[in-house]
């Protein structure tokens, strides 16, 4: 990895391009510094017994923004969530679906999703003040001063949706997912620093909690990266024909069917619908001992029902990334085009009936990969909470910090090889 990103800074265009997305990069986490006006310098005390619980974990995809209250402190959450309304969408209204397919109406959805994301930063922007006045962190209190909140929070959402589309226009792709992967690695020194003092206590329970995530971290860390490569490969066979007096094809080659195809994309998406109830909560604080109170501790991420929804949204997400991203039916169409086919297996509608039963059984069993990665250190969590008395939250969040981190890590990898390999004219010349 290394020696790619040590060749691809000696060629001029894509050096630029890396130049550019740490440029970016830097933006955006001066922004996550900016304070607000209005509000309190305090309010990371609201997090100081909040360990594993929803707080912590938009504080971790905000790079520490959401816990200080800054200009970035609804990070990318609106706009993931925009993206999920559209995609949901597509796949409902014909209409939308059809304008997908077309250079035009792709851009038309990508201009409503903007528009979406802003009306969700601006809820969700709402939502962050209410809770701010509740815990009583705000320095006023009048309505001038609720706006001016709002409005930063809003702006602060929508400016980060536009550092994300510049990486995706002029530097290396993947633009909100490397936000995402910064703001999480932002965390990686603290959490550290924290191991470090941790065993150095001599605390047989903190000293457990430390080597624990690090185990923890370390083994999925090498799992993640297994299983990104691994691939269901289907044999392709080309019928040889005539053209003049030359005869082309008979050759075969392999269709590749990754594992994990939808990358990390299904975590992200069931964080972000999981998410969603504490949101309300911001806006709407419950009573104590309410049913509404009630509610919303059972989606927090110590309960048995928040891990239980995971790994069903889980599943359901990777299932539904691969029903717009991957289209069999064309797959097979362009096989039997190019005088190829699946050796006993029929061109045509057999061909995409076989493509589409081995890509389920191969998304299954991806989509179990991605949840156990991500629900099993809940699971730890909740079973460590329930002897001890203790949150193990770095240990509650490490599953999806990883998924995240390696897998937005490999794909940036991959995008630069790619580009590299487009500009090697060496072959072509010899």
């Amino acid at each position: 990895m290394f020696k790619t990103l040590k060749n691809a800074f000696a060629l001029p265009d894509i050096r630029k391009k890396l130049l550019f997305v740490a440029f970016i990069v830097l933006i955006y986490r001066i922004g996550c510094a900016i304070p607000v006006p209005f509000v309190s310098s305090d309010i990371q005390n609201i997090f100081a017994s909040s360990s594993g619980s929803i707080f912590e974990y938009l504080s971790l995809i905000s790079g520490t923004a959401f816990a200080q209250a800054n200009l970035f402190a609804l990070s990318i959450s609106p706009y993931i969530n925009s993206s999920i309304i559209m995609q949901l969408l597509c796949v409902a209204i014909p209409a939308l679906e059809n304008m997908s397919k077309e250079e035009d109406g792709r851009k038309k959805i990508s201009q409503i999703t903007r528009y979406v994301t802003v009306a969700i930063a601006l809820v969700t922007a709402y939502g962050y003040y209410m809770m701010l006045r509740n815990y009583g962190f705000l320095t006023d209190n009048s309505v001038f001063a609720g706006i001016i909140i709002v409005a930063c929070y809003t702006a602060g959402s929508s400016l980060i949706m536009w550092l994300g589309e510049k990486i995706n226009e002029n530097g290396i792709g993947n633009g909100i997912s490397i936000i995402l992967f910064v703001n999480i690695v932002s965390g990686a020194p603290q959490a550290i620093i924290s191991m470090v003092q941790n065993i150095a206590s001599g605390s047989i329970a903190a000293i457990i909690s430390s080597i624990l995530t690090l185990v923890i971290v370390v083994a999925m860390a090498i799992f993640v990266i297994y299983i990104t490569h691994s691939e269901r490969r289907l044999q392709v066979q080309y019928a040889k024909r005539v053209v003049g007096r030359k005869m082309y094809g008979g050759q075969s080659s392999t269709l590749p069917l990754k594992l994990n195809m939808a990358g990390v994309m299904p975590v992200i998406f069931a964080n972000s619908i999981l998410a969603l109830p504490s949101t309300i909560g911001m806006i709407f604080p419950p009573k104590e001992g309410s049913f509404w109170e009630g509610f919303l501790n059972a989606f927090s991420y110590d309960s048995w029902l928040y891990a239980v929804l995971f790994l069903i949204l889980i599943i359901a997400f990777s299932y539904f990334y691969i029903a717009i991203s991957f289209n069999p039916i064309e797959v097979a169409n362009n096989l039997k085009k190019q005088g190829g086919f699946l050796p006993g297996i029929r061109p045509g509608k057999p061909t995409s009936d076989y493509i589409t039963k081995i890509l389920n059984k191969i998304t299954l069993m991806g989509a179990f990969f991605l949840a156990a990665i991500a629900v099993l250190p809940l699971v730890v969590n909740l079973i460590y909470t329930l002897i001890t008395k203790v949150s193990l939250g770095s240990v509650a969040f490490a599953g999806t910090s990883v998924i995240i981190v390696v897998g937005v890590a490999l794909e940036t990898y991959r995008e630069i090889e790619a580009q590299m390999t487009m500009r090697h004219y060496k072959g072509f010349l010899e």
